[in-house]
C-alpha cells in the first residue's frame, strides 16, 4: 500500500496533528463539512471512532461508502447529511473538531458565529477544534470589501474572510487557548489560507 492509499488527500495541517499524537484512538472525532471525505481515510483504515456531517447528500453518500470500505467498524449512521449551524449531535460529543475549508462559506458574521457556535457546542471540555479558513492574511491590499465580512478574493471568488486579531477575538470570546500558533499560507497571491487550533478549556453556559 502506498502512502496516498494509506491518508488519503488529508489536509497536511491536520496530518500534523496526527504525527504530533494529539489525535488518539480514544477520541471520537468529528468531521464536520466533510465533503466527500478526503481527510478522514487515515482515521477510518485505523480504527479511529469518525463521525461526518455534510450539507450535500452526494457528500455523505461518498463517506458512507468509504467508511465501509475502509472500516470494519462503520455504519452509515456515522456520516449524516446536515448544515453545521444545525448539527444532530448531542452537546459535548467530541473530543477532536474538524472544520476543514468551511467556514470561509459563511453568508454573513452572523451565519459564521453560527456555525462557530455550534463546533463549540458539540466539543467536550478539553477538546481541541481544528479549522482551516480564509483570511485577509497576506493578501490585505488585494482583497474588495462587500461588507458583512465578506470579500472578492485576488482569485475572483467571494468568501468570508478573517484576520488575526478577530481569530485572537475569538478564541478569547469562546474561552478556548489555542494549541497551536496561527499559520498562514498565501497561495500564490490569490487567496490566504491560515489554520486556528483550540483547545476548549470548558463550556460555555450560553452554546
Amino acid at each position: 500500500m502506498n502512502l496516498m492509499e494509506q491518508i488519503g488527500d488529508i489536509d497536511i495541517y491536520l496530518l500534523d496533528q496526527i504525527l504530533k499524537g494529539r489525535i488518539t484512538k480514544d477520541m471520537r472525532i468529528l468531521d464536520a463539512g466533510c465533503g466527500s471525505g478526503r481527510n478522514l481515510v487515515y482515521f477510518l483504515r485505523n480504527g479511529y471512532e469518525v463521525f461526518a456531517v455534510d450539507k450535500s447528500e452526494t457528500a455523505i453518500r461518498s463517506v458512507q461508502l468509504l467508511g465501509a470500505r475502509l472500516s470494519q467498524t462503520w455504519t452509515n449512521e456515522h456520516a449524516r447529511v446536515g448544515t453545521i449551524e444545525q448539527m444532530r449531535f448531542a452537546r459535548e460529543s467530541f473530543d477532536f473538531v474538524i472544520s476543514n475549508a468551511v467556514l470561509h462559506f459563511a453568508e454573513n458574521e452572523l451565519h459564521f458565529q453560527q456555525m462557530l457556535n455550534e463546533l463549540w457546542r458539540v466539543l467536550k471540555p478539553g477538546g481541541l477544534l481544528f479549522v482551516r479558513l480564509a483570511s485577509t492574511l497576506g493578501i490585505e491590499d488585494q482583497i474588495e470589501p462587500l461588507g458583512d465580512g465578506r470579500y472578492i478574493q485576488p482569485d475572483g471568488s467571494t468568501r468570508f474572510l478573517v484576520n488575526e486579531a478577530k481569530l485572537i477575538k475569538l478564541t478569547d470570546e469562546l474561552n478556548g487557548i489555542l494549541f497551536e500558533p496561527l499559520k498562514t499560507v498565501v497561495v500564490a497571491g490569490q487567496r490566504s489560507m491560515s489554520t486556528w487550533c483550540v483547545e476548549k478549556i470548558k463550556a460555555l453556559d450560553d452554546l
